[in-house]
């Protein structure tokens, strides 16, 4: 999981915001700071460019163990398109006809987690931020390649004006604790994902719907 927030990102000009919800998969390259490597290589397997190189790859090498088919593979596009839109369709995306396989029953219990456990910590961020009135959206945002670790953007995005909100270091600890816990994982959620091929997940809180409990417990610390 990336938070996506100023203080997590080496390049926060990304977070500009035109229009609810703000999207970053195939949108924008994400770099955030203090990465581990698992985590950058992960990222630049995200970008269309270099998977395109690397599925072409082999012809390369045939052209050059076999000079004699270079030209014939040099005028031969509609192979290289083949190659790649099947690579990209149907080896790293879940074809239809698999999707239709899988358990939608499933699928409903996880994101039915991802709502309760996506209030509780907006509930807990609102109640620290002392939220009478507004509203908070969690957006949970994952990269639909499979076979691959999931990518999972999170952020919490806020209306008038539009905005990925900035959050500080115990609001990231919040949304590390409540998020993704017990049966609700990262791959638990790609999975339900892929089955209703939908990989942009919203989860609403009213600031009005806070509690005085929860109020209590945030000035409580």
């Amino acid at each position: 999981m990336i938070i996506v927030t100023e203080d997590t990102l080496l390049n926060p000009q990304i977070l500009e915001v035109r229009q609810l919800p703000r999207r970053f998969v195939d949108r924008v390259s994400v770099w955030p700071r203090r990465a581990s490597p698992g985590v950058i290589a992960r990222l630049l397997i995200e970008m269309q460019l270099l998977r395109y190189a690397a599925w072409l790859a082999p012809l390369v090498v045939v052209a050059l163990i076999w000079r004699q088919s270079a030209l014939p593979l040099s005028q031969a596009p509609i192979l290289m398109i083949i190659l790649v839109g099947f690579m990209e369709l149907r080896v790293l995306r879940a074809p239809p006809a698999q999707r239709a396989k899988m358990d939608r029953d499933a699928a409903a219990r996880v994101q039915d987690l991802l709502r309760v456990q996506g209030r509780a910590a907006l509930t807990r961020i609102a109640a620290g931020r002392g939220m009478q009135a507004g509203a908070l959206r969690l957006v949970v945002e994952q990269s639909p390649l499979r076979l691959l670790p999931p990518l999972t953007f999170v952020t919490v995005q806020a209306e008038d004006p539009p905005r990925v909100v900035d959050l500080d270091e115990a609001e990231r600890a919040v949304l590390a604790e409540e998020l993704f816990q017990g049966a609700l994982t990262e791959r638990a959620l790609h999975s339900a994902n892929t089955a209703e091929d939908e990989f942009l997940r919203e989860v609403e809180l009213d600031a009005r719907g806070v509690s005085a409990h929860a109020r209590l417990a945030a000035a409580l610390g």
